[in-house]
């Protein structure tokens, strides 16, 4: 089920940023197809993927799950105002992100970024580039829930103790 769904109208020669929260796993294959097949025809011939997935330890701490979540319009909005940055600062074609939300246990997929440039070093700095702004900006919270108690994780890794209620 998807939450929501903002896909950022179609311009500068077909270029796409799109940004997605949901609560499934995505189809990696089709949007890797999608996006290589459209791109292709303006001359680009890389494609990066990142996916961040659920840690299932954490320092001698095992993970039972990540409960994620977003004030979503918000949380979309500015996750299209970073792929239109990266655009714009490294000439890529396109940036998808796609952030999951609610519960998820290790391995669980959490974040996909896909970048289709020119060239390959354009594609993997943008894509690290998306992948900092939206830890560091996105309103998407993570709540770890460990053999030790729950602690919120902030977006430089930091970890504050969720107090019992």
């Amino acid at each position: 089920m998807r939450l929501f769904y903002y896909r950022q109208p179609q311009v500068d020669n077909e270029m796409v940023v799109e940004a997605l929260i949901t609560r499934s796993e995505l189809n990696v294959n089709e949007y890797l197809e999608k996006l290589s097949r459209a791109s292709s025809k303006d001359g680009c011939g890389a494609l990066v993927m990142f996916m961040g997935f659920v840690k299932g330890l954490v320092g001698e701490e095992s993970v039972n799950e990540l409960i994620y979540e977003a004030y979503e319009n918000y949380a979309l909005s500015k996750m299209v105002e970073i792929g239109e940055e990266a655009v714009k600062k490294f000439g890529v074609r396109d940036v998808v992100v796609v952030h999951r939300v609610g519960n998820l246990k290790p391995g669980d997929p959490t974040i996909y970024i896909f970048v289709t440039a020119r060239s390959r070093g354009e594609a993997f700095k943008a894509a690290e580039y998306v992948l900092e702004k939206v830890k560091h900006e996105v309103p998407i919270s993570k709540l770890e829930v460990r053999s030790d108690g729950e602690f919120w994780v902030l977006g430089d890794g930091r970890r504050i103790r969720r107090p019992k209620t």
